[in-house]
């Protein structure tokens, strides 16, 4: 299949330039997935998505366009290519717009990253595995109804092409399976759920175990209370304290740094954790979610500590974004089906400390375990943060009582600083974390 697309795009790029262009980029992609939903043992949805797109970028002197097209006939992709020349000679001139410098590009072996098995489930297959999930977790006691589990099955292919010479594409596939159910009754009641999400159907968690995790987790929500407010710990479980390596990241893009609406503009060289984080995006992890031998815009990747010692190393840069601030891009340009590159992580992870959960959690007296997180309260540009959460009471340095309807509120600034991790660091997610201790947040309770 990746084959066929890098001949399309590299076609599509000539037809750009003998069209009167003076440069040009091509990006294709095919998407082809199925996904099986069941409800209290029957099945309840089949889907089957099958799709393509191609996007084309031009550049006539300073000034560039962008078009994408679902529909790839000949006559579709000649007009996409008149558009798009006619829409850039009426554009706007960017003294920063153009493609990856040509001495940048990936040459030679790219690196193996293992992430497409080439298994294509049948949907048999699909439904007896969201089956079993979803038995495992309305057999936990105290379960008392479902949301259901599915189970999910695709591939993606793509390629990317420029006037500069650089012609690649790749294939990966993913599987994903989850459990979502409900316990107690009436006004009560309590849900929660367990995912699990691989490139290879092998690495899948057993659905078994995700649907068990999904049950005891509802059913430890049952009768929470609230907190005192205060100022106290808060300690994040680690599928909720991905989210502020994730603030992170966004923070340190290359375009966020050149609009100066990032809360850590000026912090380059800086410490902005604690001694002894490190914080690494690794595009060659071997199935890894997000791996990558090239960048959004033909660069080649790399791993790197955006975070060494506590101390910001760099700014996550596409090639428009490192020209506006005079530096280099980075390889980390992320591309979509249409518009302009921009710039994100790939497998982004802190890694694991030297404590414990239990060590990490021991002299707490009172604190906030948080498992949910609610609400969209973060100010990128001045680091506040404040969102909803619910979790446990930490009484005495152990878990106790399931709260909810609280609110954990602080400055990602202090908060990076004032941050500890476990050692129970996992491969699960594109962001992962041990789990984090953050002191000195405020709670609002009770």
């Amino acid at each position: 299949m990746t084959s066929v697309s890098e001949d399309r795009v590299a076609a599509l790029v000539e037809a750009a330039r003998r069209a009167g262009a003076d440069a040009a980029d091509a990006v294709y992609y095919r998407s082809e997935s199925t996904q099986v939903q069941v409800r209290l043992g029957a099945l309840e949805d089949v889907q089957r998505s099958d799709g393509e797109e191609i996007g084309l970028r031009v550049f006539v002197g300073q000034r560039s366009a962008s078009v994408s097209s679902s529909s790839l006939t000949d006559d579709a992709i000649a007009a996409l290519v008149e558009r798009a020349v006619a829409m850039a000679r009426e554009a706007p001139e960017d003294p920063y717009a153009g493609l990856a410098p040509a001495d940048r590009l990936l040459t030679g072996a790219a690196p193996e990253i293992d992430g497409d098995d080439g298994a294509d489930p049948a949907p048999d297959r699909l439904r007896e595995l969201a089956l079993v999930a979803e038995e495992a977790a309305r057999a936990v006691a105290g379960v008392t109804n479902s949301e259901g589990a599915g189970a999910s099955a695709g591939r993606t292919a793509m390629a990317l092409a420029t006037s500069t010479g650089f012609v690649r594409g790749f294939s990966s596939s993913g599987y994903g399976l989850s459990a979502s159910v409900i316990a107690g009754e009436g006004a009560s009641m309590q849900r929660d759920y367990a995912y699990h999400s691989t490139r290879h159907l092998a690495d899948l968690e057993a659905p078994e175990a995700i649907g068990r995790r999904a049950g005891e987790r509802t059913v430890a929500r049952l009768n929470p209370g609230k907190l005192p407010s205060g100022p106290m710990p808060v300690v994040f479980d680690p599928r909720v304290g991905s989210s502020l390596i994730g603030h992170l990241a966004a923070s340190v893009t290359g375009s966020a740094i050149a609009r100066k609406t990032s809360f850590l503009l000026g912090m380059l060289g800086e410490q902005v954790f604690a001694r002894g984080l490190f914080l690494r995006d690794d595009p060659h992890r071997p199935r890894g979610l997000r791996s990558r031998a090239f960048d959004g815009e033909g660069l080649p990747t790399q791993a790197i500590d955006l975070i060494d010692d506590g101390v910001l190393t760099t700014w996550l840069l596409d090639s428009a974004s490192a020209r506006q601030l005079d530096l280099a891009p980075t390889g980390h340009a992320t591309r979509g089906g249409s518009g302009a590159p921009g710039a994100g992580t790939s497998n982004l992870y802190l890694d694991k400390g030297a404590l414990s959960v239990a060590e990490l959690i021991g002299d707490i007296k009172t604190g906030l375990f948080v498992t949910e997180l609610i609400g969209q309260g973060v100010n990128m540009v001045t680091g506040d943060y404040s969102r909803g959460a619910s979790g446990f009471a930490i009484r005495d340095g152990q878990l106790a009582e399931p709260v909810a309807e609280v609110t954990a509120a602080g400055n990602l600034k202090e908060m990076f600083l004032q941050m500890t991790a476990a050692d129970d660091l996992v491969f699960r997610r594109a962001h992962d974390v041990p789990t984090l201790r953050v002191d000195g947040m405020t709670v609002a309770g009770a």
